[in-house]
């Protein structure tokens, strides 16, 4: 077609020129930049999807970094339980040093001095643990959330626990002793009674119960309760000046075992050791031992299993009196035995946690109904006395039952965190896997359009030329 106005060629090369100008321009951004996708045009739902995704790989890195201070919280909670514990051993070490007797007073209380400082700096160290300002021993700090997701409500909770030394300790009920009867007989009433610890048992009371199998049975639900129980029974005796002695003592053993002595001529520490050999001479076979009481003019029988105490009293004349002992040391009203009498000392148990437990209703006389557990506390600790240091040991071996409980638990946390850590890595590591293949240039591809368009551009400049020359054919018409 001859015409001059219109050259169809050239605005068709110039058409095209302009695609492959276009196509060179995207080839040339995405190779410079890296992104197959630099703006909405380019793909707009795979844009949408890789900035889903963005925040989720953001938010996955930073709960990383949140998990990871989590870690630091509990490692330096923990470490400080640790000093914690380690002073909380030197002084149960102190207490079984203290409870020997081959202590004199003045030695019992240069221990208690180091036993005092000890316990100062544990109750320092539960004050000033802190992270980032907060403080992570002394009851202050609780529950704390830590946000080890990229979406809401994924979060992992921490709690610490009130260290101060006045806070925790050993919990104790103990039962009363029933008093001294004047026959064989037991004194408990058969029922049960609740025990309400970790969970609520119902603890089964007979009436042939010994403090013994009392605490038998409440030590086999210890794995229900977190309460554990030990019995002991403890008899105060009164004998008379100058009276000769045959009784027959009955615990341990099922057949009696013959106790014979005579009080010297006064009730003290030199009369009445003939009675404290003669005791402690059967107590392989009765389990019964006997030692002067504190002011030196009684004895006083301990079966530490906490069986029944019973003695018959076969002494031609010499007369003598039985007193049960309660877990206070409270010694109750005396049964007279005279001659051809017989009287039954029961023991009391002492139920013990390291939590707090209570004791409900019974049917019972067993227990003290409707009690909740004395706390002893570790800053209570003294001791400066032989009981103090014995019953020191139940103290200082709740507290560090509870320290290395929380240590556990800190233990425990820490590993949840670093399997959230590796989690999140992984997670992090597969989206960004699933963003690069939506949002990235693979170069392979690109680098070959980049060539097409490179060639596409010179073919067309050079078309476009020959077609602008088209139209001069027309003058060698025109030349005719």
């Amino acid at each position: 077609m001859s015409v001059i106005n219109t050259n169809v060629a050239s605005l068709n090369a110039q058409r095209n020129l302009g695609t492959s100008a276009s196509a060179l321009s995207t080839s040339l951004q995405r190779l410079s930049s890296g992104l197959r996708i630099n703006s909405a045009k380019d793909d707009a739902a795979g844009l949408a999807i890789s900035e889903r995704f963005t925040s989720q790989i953001r938010g996955l890195d930073q709960a990383k970094r949140n998990a990871n201070d989590g870690v630091s919280m509990l490692q330096t909670a923990e470490g400080s339980l640790q000093s914690t514990g380690n002073i909380l051993q030197r002084v149960r070490e102190l207490a079984v040093q203290s409870s020997n007797a081959t202590n004199s007073a003045g030695d019992r209380k240069a221990i208690q001095a180091e036993v005092g400082q000890l316990l100062s700096e544990a109750d320092r160290i539960s004050q000033t643990s802190e992270f980032n300002g907060l403080k992570l021993l002394d009851g202050s700090f609780g529950t704390a959330t830590f946000q080890v997701g990229a979406n809401a409500g994924q979060t992992i909770q921490a709690t610490t626990a009130n260290f101060r030394t006045n806070n925790y300790g050993n919990n104790e009920v103990s039962t009363t002793a029933p008093a001294t009867t004047a026959t064989t007989s037991t004194a408990y009433t058969a029922g049960s009674f609740a025990l309400q610890g970790l969970a609520t048992k119902n603890i089964a009371v007979t009436a042939t119960d010994t403090a013994q199998s009392l605490a038998a049975t409440i030590n086999g639900a210890s794995a229900t309760t977190g309460v554990t129980a030990d019995a002991k029974t403890e008899e105060a005796i009164s004998l008379t000046a100058g009276g000769v002695y045959a009784l027959a003592v009955t615990s341990d053993n099922s057949t009696a075992a013959n106790v014979t002595f005579t009080v010297g001529a006064a009730t003290n520490a030199s009369g009445l050791a003939s009675a404290v050999s003669a005791f402690n001479d059967v107590s392989s076979k009765t389990g019964v031992t006997a030692k002067l009481n504190s002011t030196n003019d009684g004895l006083v029988l301990t079966n530490a299993a906490g069986n029944n105490i019973t003695i018959a009293n076969n002494s031609a004349s010499a007369s003598v009196t039985g007193s049960a002992i309660n877990a206070a040391g409270t010694v109750a009203a005396g049964v007279p035995m005279a001659t051809g009498t017989t009287s039954t000392s029961m023991g009391y148990v002492a139920m013990n946690s390291d939590k707090g437990f209570s004791i409900g209703s019974t049917g019972s006389n067993a227990v003290t109904l409707n009690t909740a557990a004395t706390l002893n506390t570790v800053s209570g600790v003294d001791v400066s006395t032989a009981k103090g240091a014995s019953d020191a040991l139940k103290v200082l071996d709740s507290a560090l039952a509870n320290v290395n409980s929380q240590r556990a638990s800190f233990g425990a946390l820490q590993s949840r965190f670093e399997t959230a850590v590796s989690n999140l890595q992984s997670t992090s590591e597969n989206l960004s896997a699933s963003r690069s293949r939506i949002q990235d240039t693979d170069f392979a591809s690109e680098t070959a359009k980049l060539t097409r368009g490179q060639i596409l551009q010179q073919a067309g400049t050079a078309m476009l030329a020959q077609a602008n020359s088209l139209p001069n054919g027309v003058l060698s018409l025109l030349r005719g």
